[in-house]
Formats: structure tokens, C-alpha cells, sequence
């Protein structure tokens, strides 16, 4: 009777393995928790075991990719990279349409100026052997999701980075990105003349005065830039990025009807706005022409977030610590476009 009963188990454990597997074919691996409740027995640590973790580990991290919101692609472009640095010396004579009167102008490069690294990153999440066996293995699944939601935010971070350091950190020509003496070539005269994209005004909406010494100048700063040749950049300034802290003071003064001094608010609808919680400053503000096909930003990608493993039972990790390892790698950096397509101010003057 008693081997009956064994054997009546051991056939019924076979079942439910097998529902366990093929319930669901179109979602996720099946769950090792339900099978350890229904059989009352430990899990056994192998491959098999170790790949449906795997499984239900990555299935988890692109749920939180795909659902997590990023603003990077607003303000910036994506170029891709193919090794392990790229030149933006083209930036500097980005050609431009003209008149075709005898041979055509061509625009060289100057090679090696302004030169974007590639670099590594990871979120990597550890799973001890021990807490497998135990099945202690309830916060995997919000590890996965954090490993998610970071790869999702990983552009946003490199762009945020940059917007931080637009006031000192040098761009396509040699000047920070935000500056007041960027180098520009008078066309009439020959002569080198300074132009500058950065101001210190803080953004108002206390006076129609104050809001047009701040945001109104930086509108017209920017739609007078000019190109090499001394044209028009038409630049539409249709974003306004700013950081938490002037997230209230930047969205009254693009929807109010009336500023504090009861005057009409001419500048309301003017642009979009664009709130980055990475924007570490609470009195800088940038204004973008985000409508061109170079961006002021660059997100240069060489590998986009990928899932990796080490779950192999003689790996190094497995043998000396019992911890198998899962994690995403990415590769790639953040850096800056066309200078005219931005106006900075810190917001301090």
C-alpha cells in the first residue's frame, strides 16, 4: 500500500510539472514558487531550475522597460556609435543650401575636435544559491523591475548629466555649451566675433518686465543666431527645460492668461514643457529648438540595454560565493549638438 501511495505522488508531482510548464504557452515561464507549494519539496538547484528563474527574471525587467516613461527623446537625438568613440568635428560646418554659381563649396571637416567615448555600464542583480533552495526568493522579482526602470531611465540620466554641466563643459567648438563668447566668423568683415547662448536672468512670471528680460530675451537671442555665412538659423525655441524646482513658475508662465502684475502674458503657448527630475539646479533654465534634425543634446548609443547571465553551475561566482548573477549591460554616453540650438540661463543674475 505504501509503495502505491508513493507511486500515486511521484506520478501526480509528474502532472503538475507538466501543467506547470504548459498552462500559459503565451506568457510567462512557469512559476518554481507554485510548483514548491503544490509539492511541499525544496527546489532543487540545476539548469533547468536556474533557466526558468532566468526566465521569469527577464520577463519582469522588459515588463518595467517597456512601461516606464523617459523624456530624453525630446530634447535630444540618438546617433549610433559602431566603435569606440565618435567625431562631431562635422558639427562645425554642417552645410547648408546655396546659390550654385560655378563650382560647388565644399565644407571639410576638421578632424578630431570635438570626440564622444563610449563607455560601459550594468545593473546586475545576485541570487545566492541558498536563498534558491530556500525559496527566498521574493525580491528577485523587484530587483528585475528596478533593473528595468534604470536601463528605461539610462539615456535620460546621460542627457541629464549633460544639461547640468552646460554651463562648464565644452562643446564643438571649444567654449562650454552655454557660453558668452562662442566663436563666429562675420561673413562681411572676415573678423571673428563672439556670440552668446547663455544668460543669467531668472525665469518670472511676477512682471510682463521681468519675464521679458528673462525668457522673452532668450527668445530673441536665439531666433537672431546665423550660420557661417551670416544667414538666418531660423531657430523655433519651442521647448522650455527646466528642473523641479521652476516646474511651477515655467508651466504658469507657458498656460496663464495674466501675469502677477495683471498684465496679458504674451508668451503663453510659446513652447512646450519639458521637466527633468535630473535637472539638479533650481534656478537654471534652458530654452530648445528641438524642430531641426540635429538636436541640442546627443545620446550616442553603441549598445543598447541588453540582458546577460552567469548561471552556469562551474562559473567562479556559483563555485566560491553560491551567488548566480543576471544584469543588463549597456554601452554608450551623452554629449552636445548644435550650441545655437539652445539658450541657457542660470538664473542667478
Amino acid at each position: 500500500m505504501k509503495k502505491i501511495v508513493m507511486l500515486f505522488s511521484l506520478v501526480m508531482l509528474t502532472l503538475i510539472t507538466v501543467a506547470c510548464a504548459f498552462a500559459d504557452p503565451g506568457g510567462a515561464a512557469f512559476s518554481w514558487q507554485d510548483l514548491l507549494n503544490v509539492s511541499g519539496m525544496a527546489l532543487i538547484v540545476n539548469g533547468s531550475t536556474i533557466s526558468n528563474i532566468f526566465t521569469n527574471i527577464k520577463t519582469s525587467f522588459a515588463r518595467a522597460f517597456e512601461t516606464t516613461e523617459s523624456t530624453w527623446e525630446k530634447i535630444a537625438m540618438k546617433i549610433p556609435s559602431t566603435g569606440a568613440q565618435n567625431d562631431y568635428a562635422w558639427l562645425e560646418n554642417f552645410p547648408k543650401m546655396r546659390i550654385w554659381v560655378g563650382e560647388k563649396v565644399i565644407k571639410a571637416l576638421k578632424a578630431g575636435k570635438y570626440v564622444l567615448i563610449n563607455q560601459d555600464f550594468e545593473a546586475t542583480i545576485s541570487v545566492k544559491r541558498n536563498d534558491i533552495e530556500d525559496d527566498n526568493l521574493g525580491f528577485v522579482g523587484v530587483q528585475a523591475n528596478g533593473a528595468g526602470y534604470s536601463a528605461k531611465q539610462w539615456p535620460d540620466e546621460l542627457i541629464s548629466d549633460q544639461v547640468n554641466g552646460a554651463f562648464d563643459t565644452e562643446c564643438y567648438d571649444g567654449q562650454f555649451f552655454c557660453d558668452t563668447d562662442h566663436p563666429v566668423v562675420n561673413p562681411a568683415t572676415g573678423e571673428e566675433e563672439s556670440v552668446s547662448n547663455k544668460g543669467t536672468a531668472p525665469l518670472s512670471i511676477a512682471s510682463l518686465a521681468l519675464a521679458q528680460v528673462g525668457y522673452g530675451a532668450a527668445r530673441t537671442v536665439m531666433g537672431k543666431f546665423k550660420d557661417g555665412e551670416g544667414r538666418s538659423l531660423r531657430i523655433k525655441s519651442n521647448v522650455l527645460l527646466v528642473g523641479p524646482g521652476l516646474a511651477d513658475t515655467a508651466n504658469a508662465l507657458l498656460t496663464v492668461d495674466k501675469l502677477e502684475d495683471g498684465k496679458p502674458n504674451p508668451y503663453k503657448g510659446t513652447a512646450e514643457l519639458v521637466v527633468d527630475g535630473g535637472i539638479t539646479s533650481d534656478t537654471a533654465w534652458f530654452l530648445l529648438d528641438t524642430t531641426k534634425p540635429v538636436r541640442p543634446f546627443v545620446f550616442q548609443e553603441r549598445k543598447a540595454p541588453v540582458f546577460v547571465k552567469q548561471t552556469t553551475m562551474e562559473s567562479a561566482g556559483v563555485f566560491n560565493r553560491g551567488e548566480f548573477n543576471f544584469g543588463c549591460e549597456a554601452r554608450g554616453c551623452g554629449g552636445y549638438g548644435f550650441w545655437q540650438l539652445c539658450f541657457g540661463s542660470t538664473g542667478l543674475g
